[in-house]
């Protein structure tokens, strides 16, 4: 097997410490370049920010590099940079025969660009055929969606899929590490929950539609599902807390909902990915699970799946809470997952 040098593009942030923390040991990819703005030409171990783990002393004692493709030398690269600066730096990589996993939302909803949950929609990374013809670039721009997404359209699919739904009404309570760092004041979240995050419920509702789309090989023909978000911010530290109700167009009850929730798999599970879970959706049947606290970091790959509980069901409506890591599955694992898919696919031979 190959294994392939990468490069982290915003690697000091949050999100990029989890890239090096779960790249650490990984059997196909392997930390090349790192890059920042602020700590250009300081060791990582003295530009990291925040209350970071000690990284891995051949990460530590790396030079934080321009984010620049003249920079980096790398087979592909993954983005964890803020939205404005992934608008300006990721067409630059592409352009530059790098292929780029990206968490950041610049490129979402661009017609030719994916958008990746892989247990979902590993099919609409073929996309990545058209961006190249369209844009003349010798790489690629893959997106993962917004953390929020992730944990509604995880345990939507499987519904979906033998159940059909309507309209999907979700009230999300998000930890103020969504917000990156140093994140929110302080005094703004202690003992409160902010009832609005800017941008959040639109992403929520347009990023659904897109992944559950149907791929006809030279575009992506959105679903037609009926998302109404309502996304708050709550004085929790990891992890993402989401009220679901989904009107399907058949009647069902608790037993049939769980037993698909629990039962799901996919591609990424059929090919036994590094980074895949063995379940994507753990069903705890407490009447008081999940909890963040408790149950953030579940699963075979810790972070990896997301956990549902509380289901209720009368007659077409479904409602369940579901939690997932905003920073790992929400993205820098699920970002590391797509380009494990993409490597079956054959994506990263160029």
């Amino acid at each position: 097997m190959k294994t392939y040098s990468v490069a982290i593009l915003g690697a000091t942030g949050m999100v990029g410490q989890h890239y090096i923390r779960m790249l650490q040991n990984h059997p196909w990819f392997r930390i090349k370049t790192l890059t920042g703005k602020d700590s250009v030409g300081r060791k990582y171990v003295e530009a990291v920010r925040g209350e970071a783990p000690e990284p891995p002393k051949e990460v530590a004692e790396m030079e934080v590099q321009p984010t620049d493709p003249k920079h980096v030398d790398a087979d592909f690269v993954f983005s964890c940079l803020p939205t404005e600066a992934a608008r300006e730096a990721e067409p630059r990589f592409a352009e530059a025969g790098f292929p780029v996993f990206s968490d950041a939302a610049a490129f979402r909803m661009e017609e030719d660009v994916p958008l990746i949950v892989p247990e979902v929609n590993p099919d609409h990374l073929h996309l990545v055929k058209a961006q190249r013809k369209n844009r003349g670039w010798g790489g690629f721009i893959v997106t993962t969606p917004n953390c929020t997404t992730v944990g509604l359209v995880l345990p939507l699919h499987p519904i979906n899929r033998q159940l059909g739904v309507k309209r999907v009404t979700a009230t999300t309570l998000q930890a103020v590490s969504g917000a990156g760092y140093p994140g929110v004041a302080s005094l703004s979240i202690l003992g409160n929950v902010i009832p609005y995050i800017s941008g959040e419920e639109r992403k929520v509702e347009t990023e659904t539609a897109k992944i559950l789309g149907r791929f006809d090989g030279g575009r992506i023909a959105f679903d037609d599902v009926d998302v109404l978000a309502t996304c708050t911010r709550v004085p929790t530290i990891d992890g993402h807390m989401e009220s679901l109700v989904f009107e399907t167009e058949k009647k069902t009850d608790k037993e049939t909902v769980a037993n698909l929730l629990a039962e799901y798999v996919s591609l990424p599970q059929e090919l036994n990915l590094p980074t895949a879970p063995r379940k994507p959706i753990i069903v705890r049947p407490e009447e008081d699970r999940p909890q963040t606290r408790i149950d953030v970091d579940a699963g075979s790959v810790p972070g990896m799946s997301v956990t549902v509980g509380r289901i209720r069901v009368v007659e077409n409506k479904v409602r369940l809470i579901s939690l997932s890591h905003n920073l790992i599955r929400g993205a820098a694992g699920g970002t590391i997952l797509t380009a494990e898919l993409a490597h079956h696919f054959g994506l990263l031979e160029g």
